[in-house]
């Protein structure tokens, strides 16, 4: 099927984070449609906007914004009329509903998401805290995480801790290797939550060919056999039960999609962890 393409000018006061998501999640759902993307963040002067202005005008789209100070966002509106490009505030309606809802005016503050506040070290210490101990590194400590991955290799363990870690949560990961006993410092864990990562076998054959390919190494190993990549799966989902540990199929889930079922299972296992 052929892919039409158009324009997407997103603009920002900020780090344009929230407008790239917003933006590719809504093209996300219609097939055959892919934006060209064009962010510009950190947009608060009159001169910054006639720059971007002038690149809409070069090429016309859908334009999003996120522009919480002074009139920045009426002559960004004005220019896309003039130009036939349409033009959403993003915010604008949440603002709306929250000033109806609370009764107090917008700050209008832009980047107030990201003041340095305690959420934000948190993150920066669950970040390093995951860094850290990836990849079963600095195993005498797993008391201290909020959540251990566990998996075979190529189970996308680490991209996922690091997600989470985003989110706040110290997240160490241990790879599940033949042969190769797991730290007897995990059977002591009692506060962090143990989830179990796994996919099909044609699935982490596939990954795992690509990822020797990419680093030119032999494939001539049980790494990529898929009746040796069979055993490996089948061992890890018997330990997974042996232990009561919840599990995670991530053969057809993003990153994204795993980091949220897990934030959902830490929930509930923070509750129970609090009430004991």
């Amino acid at each position: 099927m052929s892919r039409s393409y158009f324009h997407l000018h997103l603009v920002s006061d900020s780090t344009g984070e929230t407008l790239i998501n917003v933006g590719r999640a809504a093209a996300a759902q219609y097939e055959g449609v892919s934006a060209i993307e064009h962010v510009y963040p950190l947009v608060r002067s009159g001169s910054q906007l006639e720059r971007v202005i002038s690149e809409i005008k070069a090429a016309p789209g859908l334009v999003l914004y996120t522009l919480v100070g002074g009139d920045l966002g009426e002559r960004l509106e004005s220019a896309c009329r003039e130009s036939g490009s349409p033009c959403l505030s993003v915010l604008q309606p949440v603002h709306a509903l929250l000033q109806s809802y609370l009764g107090a005016p917008v700050a209008a503050r832009p980047g107030a998401q990201h003041m340095l506040n305690a959420e934000y070290f948190k993150r920066i210490d669950a970040m390093n805290f995951t860094l850290a101990h990836d990849d079963g590194n600095l195993p005498h400590d797993l008391e201290e995480a909020d959540v251990i991955l566990l998996g075979v290799s190529r189970t996308s363990k680490t991209p996922t801790s690091i997600y989470l870690a985003n989110r706040g949560l110290k997240t160490t990961n241990l790879p599940l290797v033949p042969g190769v006993p797991l730290p007897p410092e995990l059977e002591r864990a009692k506060r962090p939550l143990i989830v179990g990562l796994f996919a099909s076998p044609e699935r982490i054959v596939q990954i795992r060919q690509n990822r020797i390919l990419s680093l030119q190494a032999d494939e001539s190993t049980t790494y990529v056999d898929r009746v040796a990549v069979a055993d490996e799966i089948t061992a890890s989902r018997r330990l997974f039960t042996r232990n009561r540990w919840p599990t995670i199929d991530v053969t057809r889930r993003s990153i994204e999609e795993t980091a949220a079922a897990i934030l959902d299972l830490y929930r509930d296992h923070r509750l129970k962890f609090i009430a004991t």
